[in-house]
């Protein structure tokens, strides 16, 4: 049976773990390495490591750094950062990655979707789009370079246009939520739910396990992504990196999704 998915997202920033807020003023949280290896003994779902210097600073990705996080990781990984070429994803899984993460190279070549899914699979291609709502409407603004360069894209219409490209997941990132600990833009979940006919992952807000469970009752079946809420505890938000335990979990389940 199909569950939804809790899946801890790290940020690796100058080879080092970090949290941000709004998209702004990383904070340094740990190593990566590190954390992979909490989460294995966590049993964690999947887990979402991006590289937020990639792209930023025009950079192939850090293939030695890939190449460690997929020897430790037990668990599904997705990577994004600085995948601009079909032959770039094809190392990158070759690497022991299950999924690569395209962002704004999708924005300025959009078929590059289809030319990775060709070479890996539909499966292994992940669309990620950063947004911010617009002041006074319904409708989000794409972004990409962490947050600073505003695309003039449709938000929805590209929901719609990956899907056909061959995209096999789509993940959704809140730059207004990012760090805030207050709840997913549940608004905005329900809305990509409608259009999407593939797995989406929601991404930004995540304070609590409620917050997941909450997404889950109004979504269904869903990726629950999160950062602060798996590397930060207390209000002082002080370092520590968690997860629901099996029975936690499976009780989260039970309340929100009637498992």
């Amino acid at each position: 049976m199909l569950r939804p998915r809790i899946i801890p997202c790290l940020l690796v920033h100058n080879n080092g773990l970090v949290k941000t807020v709004n998209f702004k003023s990383p904070k340094y949280v740990g190593d990566p390495i590190n954390a992979v290896k909490i989460f294995n003994e966590k049993e964690s779902d999947e887990l979402i490591v991006l590289d937020i210097d990639a792209t930023a600073n025009n950079r192939e990705p850090n293939y030695n750094m890939i190449a460690r996080l997929a020897a430790e990781c037990r668990m599904p990984l997705c990577y994004g950062g600085g995948v601009r070429t079909a032959a770039q994803a094809k190392k990158i899984i070759g690497l022991g990655v299950e999924k690569v993460a395209i962002s704004a190279a999708i924005i300025d070549t959009p078929e590059l979707i289809t030319q990775i899914a060709d070479e890996v699979g539909s499966q292994s291609v992940v669309a990620v789009f950063d947004v911010k709502k617009r002041l006074l409407t319904k409708n989000y603004d794409i972004y990409t370079h962490n947050g600073i360069k505003k695309t003039k894209h449709t938000f929805f219409e590209m929901i719609l246009k990956v899907q056909e490209l061959g995209a096999g997941e789509i993940v959704v990132n809140s730059i207004d939520n990012d760090g805030q600990m207050k709840g997913y833009d549940l608004e905005l979940a329900l809305r990509i739910k409608l259009l999407a006919h593939i797995p989406i992952t929601i991404l930004g807000g995540a304070g609590s396990v409620k917050d997941i469970g909450e997404l889950v009752r109004q979504c269904g079946i869903i990726g629950a992504a999160a950062g602060s809420l798996f590397v930060f505890k207390g209000v002082y938000r002080a370092v520590l990196i968690s997860y629901p335990t099996p029975t936690e979990k499976n009780e989260l389940l039970r309340t929100y999704f009637c498992v």
